[in-house]
């Protein structure tokens, strides 16, 4: 990390033109690269305090879980947002409108039974905070044309508005707003780290439909990438990340104090200190010197 704060949010892309689209908002930019070789470019938001890494990731919900996680642990960031181009599953959202996910839906878990196939749905929620923020910003930007709906995601590009897995979606995924193919990985990796706000913003590209390829060849992909991607850099313009959330500087009351350090700590015994920090169940240690 070089010397400045460690980022206050990590854009996530799948292509190059999402990250294009992303990496013009920033200012003052640098590449870091981390020791296997993942590469970010972190710079300011004009007229902020917020310092922003963008990734560009590749595609696939896979590739997308292990590269988050990856990152996260790396740069330790407030907030994660992935960003980028999505298929439109409704009628009323167009060609160049935003889809701010309030939920992401991993549409490929279930049983396959005699009776047919059972499905056993997975979905993150977007973070309430930055949910909010977004709503606070699209007022603000009457050249958007946005949808709070959730989003699905899938290992499949969808041209196809008469296939069985369109069948599907319509069937049992009815309030989804539009597909893409990343968003789940992203969002359950930071699940699991549990201290992360995150959400999925994608601008529509396309109808998912036989006309995907005609309406990617008149630029529309390149359309909805600056779309998602003026929505993210409002959103975080607005976002206010969680009370106790560190700004990157070091902390002298984060990690583990023993008696007699120089915080002033007088806890007696054998004793670990988690003050600003998150755990879940017991906590096992060995103590040494």
């Amino acid at each position: 990390m070089p010397n400045s704060p460690r980022p206050t949010a990590v854009i996530l892309t799948a292509l190059a033109l999402e990250y294009t689209a992303v990496r013009d908002h920033l200012t003052d930019r640098e590449e870091l690269v981390h020791e296997d070789g993942t590469r970010v470019e972190y710079g300011r938001l004009d007229g902020t305090d917020c310092t922003v890494a963008v990734a560009e990731l590749g595609e696939g919900a896979v590739n997308s879980a292990a590269l988050t996680t990856q990152i996260i642990s790396w740069l330790r960031p407030q907030a994660v947002l992935f960003v980028g181009v999505a298929g439109s599953l409704k009628d009323d959202v167009g060609i160049g409108d935003v889809v701010i996910g309030t939920k992401v839906y991993g549409i490929h878990g279930g049983k396959q039974t005699p009776q047919g196939f059972l499905v056993r749905p997975e979905a993150w929620p977007g973070s309430n905070a930055l949910v909010q923020a977004a709503r606070s910003a699209v007022r603000d930007m009457p050249d958007v044309r946005s949808h709070f709906k959730p989003i699905a995601a899938g290992d499949v590009v969808l041209a196809d508005s008469r296939s069985e897995i369109a069948r599907h979606l319509r069937e049992h995924y009815n309030d989804a707003a539009a597909i893409e193919m990343e968003g789940s990985g992203a969002a359950h990796a930071a699940h699991l780290n549990g201290q992360l706000d995150a959400i999925v913003i994608r601008g529509i590209s396309d109808r998912a439909n036989a006309g995907k390829r005609r309406a990617d060849a008149g630029g529309s992909q390149k359309q909805a990438a600056e779309q998602a991607a003026s929505v993210a850099v409002a959103v975080l313009r607005k976002h206010r990340p969680r009370k106790g959330a560190s700004s990157g500087h070091a902390d002298p009351e984060e990690g583990p104090h023993r008696r007699g350090d120089d915080t002033g700590t007088t806890y007696g015994g054998d004793h670990i200190d988690f003050r600003g920090g998150t755990f879940h169940g017991p906590v096992v240690g060995k103590r040494q010197g």
